[in-house]
């Protein structure tokens, strides 16, 4: 399950893969308040952001919802061209892998601020973290994560003796 969760969707496996992967987020994905040492998912930034992700998961009391996988999925699907920024994932299914390949190439048209190749926990902190547009501007971590709170100032000392 790391990181929506390296594996693919092959269509030989898909099933298999669907109900192992459905199987594991119940046993191990735990929705509750931050303070409760069992918790591994909590709420989201707000109600509206719970709205976009509801797609047949539970909601619960105000932004918290159920982390849903969703299948039959289709590329035109709005989940598959934005960011999702909630527990969902969702699972598209492939014959061959030329068809898995131009899948995975359309999003390179997507605009981001992290790109994990072969990689699917990408953050670390040396790294900088961050996203682009309305995604979040500015960047944390690494030695350019104070650079959205810097000026440049450029000083031109003249007249000086030593």
């Amino acid at each position: 399950m790391n990181s929506k969760f390296r594996n693919s969707g092959q269509s030989k496996i898909h099933d298999v893969f669907v109900e192992k992967l459905g199987r594991a987020m119940d046993a191990e994905l735990v929705l509750g308040h931050g303070s409760e040492p069992s918790t591994t998912q909590g709420p989201l930034i707000n109600n509206r952001a719970a709205e976009k992700v509801l797609r047949g998961g539970r909601r619960l009391d105000g932004s918290f919802v159920q982390p849903t996988l969703l299948t039959a999925v289709s590329t035109d699907m709005i989940c598959t061209r934005e960011e999702t920024f909630g527990p969902l994932l969702p699972v598209i299914r492939f014959d061959t892998e030329e068809e898995a390949l131009a899948i995975a190439n359309a999003s390179n048209a997507l605009e981001v601020g992290m790109v994990g190749v072969n990689e699917g926990l990408l953050s670390t902190p040396e790294a900088t973290f961050g996203g682009v547009k309305q995604s979040g501007l500015g960047r944390e971590g690494s030695k350019y994560g104070v650079d959205e709170y810097l000026e440049v100032k450029y000083m031109c000392f003249g007249g000086l003796k030593p």
